[in-house]
């Protein structure tokens, strides 16, 4: 790191921030094989905390790579920095005072726990969407699977490149069990009980 270079402390903090968006800040990420039902269920939620005024943004593994993360292929390398980028966006949007929903891959545990590591307390959730390869395989309307599964793309998550699963996440949601409405609400009630979010009316 450049030592010449110092972080500028504003005169806007997170916590007035906070205090006018009217509720805490924090990071819900989404973690799963490709087709558990990740980018789906984030907008899902988000949309469920829009709807109760809270202030939130979306990040999506594909969409990032369009702009942020053009510049990256599929390595292990290159996963790593996907994620140690989106990580670091993340901490920004909290700083922001906002809810930060990211739905990635982000394959390898030791990238979820920098992420994890680099944030305060209580700031990194983990929503695991457990899902079986099955299932998975059968949701694939881009038809990755199969074309993974003839050697036409290399290093695919849980055919040729490998996905560890969290040890112990904030949340596990059976997307390849319940509805998308079921594993939302789930999530709601889970930042309610651990007042992240206010209670419904």
């Amino acid at each position: 790191m450049n030592t010449n270079i110092l972080w500028h402390q504003a005169n806007v903090t997170r916590q007035m921030r906070e205090q006018r968006n009217g509720h805490k800040s924090f990071v819900l990420w989404f973690t799963g094989l490709s087709g558990s039902g990740k980018s789906t269920l984030a907008h899902s939620v988000e949309e469920a905390l829009f709807l109760r005024s809270c202030r939130t943004y979306v990040l999506d593994g594909d969409n990032v790579r369009h702009g942020l993360c053009a510049d990256l292929g599929f390595s292990d390398a290159d996963r790593t920095e996907n994620i140690r980028r989106v990580g670091e966006v993340s901490k920004l949007i909290v700083d922001v005072g906002c809810i930060a929903l990211v739905a990635f891959i982000s394959p390898f545990r030791s990238g979820r726990d920098s992420v994890r590591a680099s944030m305060g307390a209580g700031d990194f959730i983990e929503v695991f969407c457990q899902a079986p390869l099955g299932v998975c395989e059968q949701r694939d309307v881009k038809g990755l699977y199969s074309k993974a599964r003839r050697g036409e793309i290399s290093e695919f998550t849980g055919i040729s490149s490998p996905y560890e699963a969290p040890g112990t996440p904030e949340i596990i949601v059976m997307t390849g069990e319940y509805s998308v409405g079921e594993c939302t609400r789930q999530i709601i009630r889970y930042l309610e009980q651990n007042d992240k979010i206010a209670l419904s009316d």
